[in-house]
């Protein structure tokens, strides 16, 4: 039997170019537009994309929270909001790691983790 794994992801944003600007300017991620309500991100670890929308993917309301990786959070910390933005919960540890959250500047939330070293 054929294993099926998540394989794309799919986010809404109020704003195709500000939420392009940022994942491209923070993270490197790349991106492929699909028309004007969509685009496609690449180089995350995950594909997806974004689709325009007046609504936000927030745990609080029942989304999923899409966690990335990182070996540095606190560099992450400081470069978040330079970019628009915003920190939701300042890094914390649990077991095995460490991690924080954070709003894209469509109100999105993120978490991005790292192991405890």
């Amino acid at each position: 039997m054929e294993s099926t794994k998540i394989n794309y992801v799919e986010l809404p944003a109020r704003d195709l170019a500000l939420n392009k600007a940022f994942f491209r300017d923070v993270f490197g991620w790349d991106f492929e537009d699909f028309g004007q309500e969509y685009t496609a991100f690449k180089n995350a670890g995950l594909d997806g994309g974004f689709f325009q929308a007046d609504f936000c993917s927030r745990p609080q309301t029942g989304a999923a929270l899409v966690v990335l990786y990182s070996d540095d959070l606190e560099a992450l910390v400081e470069k978040i909001p330079a970019f628009g933005g915003h920190i939701e919960q300042v890094i914390f540890e649990f077991p095995g790691g460490r991690r924080f959250h954070f709003l894209d500047p469509c109100g999105n939330e993120w978490a991005v983790w790292s192991k405890v070293n």
